[in-house]
């Protein structure tokens, strides 16, 4: 048997266990919020003094902050490509699947509420260059995204369990920071959808933990390659308008570190919760190659420590065309 005969049989002998975990994570539409919950109902007759106090807000928060969560939304925003990359991985039947498809159009139905309410915010606060906003959107779409994944089920559970996280903790970070700026309903917006990234990111490391009792050696290789590659966000290729492919992401990466929204040594805590959330150092029973992967994986956190010490931020703000 192939090693991806194998896996698919795996993914299929692991549908029923897995089933729990998506019952687990998966709440009905009806019991989660909608963005509609967090918006101005149009036909109020107060919604033009609402969208008022949205602006006034917005413009008084500071100039990476805003760029930061125009930057969460574009990644939000680019969903279609997330979830047509991985419904094509080995051993997803969209059509009979107990739980892995349910799971991946469950989780994109929800992460779907993120954009379309951020979207509809920004367009309210009359701070963004909606054209531009949403000229980068479809470069992201139209480029697609490629992190390594190679269609294998255990490296896309390892990358969205690390992803999810990641946007959990800029989403959460944000909204801390619109909380000080004095933003409170934007604050409560960013932490909802934190919230929801964390539930995400927890089933897709119980998926990972659940694999691990099937095909250890194989999980754990997989983890190992994904961090070899180098845990890229969704957003990388973003790019404006007239502008070469890449540099955008940067400057929203320099923008957010600036902040402490996201840095180098949140990369680091995220592979290091990794590591003790599926007991890396205590596997046993592993191929001679898989035990080389674990323990590059348990020196890696130090090892990339030494590389972030030497990495310098940028002082300099760019001048981001999606902001009025």
């Amino acid at each position: 048997m192939t090693k991806i005969l194998k896996v698919i049989e795996i993914m299929k002998d692991a549908e029923d266990k897995a089933l729990p975990i998506v019952k687990k994570y998966l709440p009905k539409p009806e019991k989660l919020w909608q963005p509609a919950d967090f918006l101005p109902v149009s036909t109020d007759e107060n919604f033009e003094e609402e969208v008022k106090e949205i602006q006034e807000l917005s413009n008084a928060l500071d100039y990476d902050l805003f760029s930061v969560l125009v930057g969460d939304t574009v990644t939000e925003e680019a969903l279609p490509t997330y979830q047509t990359w991985l419904m094509q991985t080995e051993g997803f039947d969209q059509q009979n699947s107990k739980s892995w498809a349910q799971w991946l159009r469950g989780w994109t139905a929800e992460e779907n509420r993120h954009g379309d309410l951020l979207n509809t915010y920004l367009y309210l606060s009359g701070r963004v260059n909606m054209w531009e906003f949403q000229v980068t959107i479809q470069y992201l779409l139209q480029d697609g995204f490629f992190v390594g994944m190679e269609h294998s089920p255990y490296k896309s559970f390892v990358y969205t369990s690390f992803q999810e996280m990641a946007t959990n903790i800029t989403h959460r970070r944000v909204a801390t920071a619109c909380k000080k700026q004095g933003n409170a309903p934007l604050a409560k917006i960013c932490a909802a959808i934190a919230a929801d990234e964390m539930r995400h990111a927890n089933a897709y490391m119980d998926f990972i933990s659940l694999l691990f009792e099937y095909d250890p050696s194989e999980v754990m290789l997989a983890f190992a390659s994904m961090m070899k590659h180098g845990i890229l966000m969704p957003g990388h290729m973003m790019q404006e308008s007239g502008e070469p492919k890449g540099d955008l992401f940067e400057h929203f990466s320099n923008s957010a570190a600036r902040l402490n929204i996201y840095t180098g040594y949140d990369y680091i805590f995220l592979l290091e919760k990794l590591l003790n959330r599926w007991e890396i150092e205590n596997r046993r029973e592993l191929s001679d190659e898989a035990q080389r992967a674990r323990d590059y994986l348990m020196k890696l956190p130090r090892r990339l420590e030494a590389v972030i010490k030497r990495s310098k931020i940028p002082e300099e703000r760019h001048r981001f065309k999606w902001l009025n």
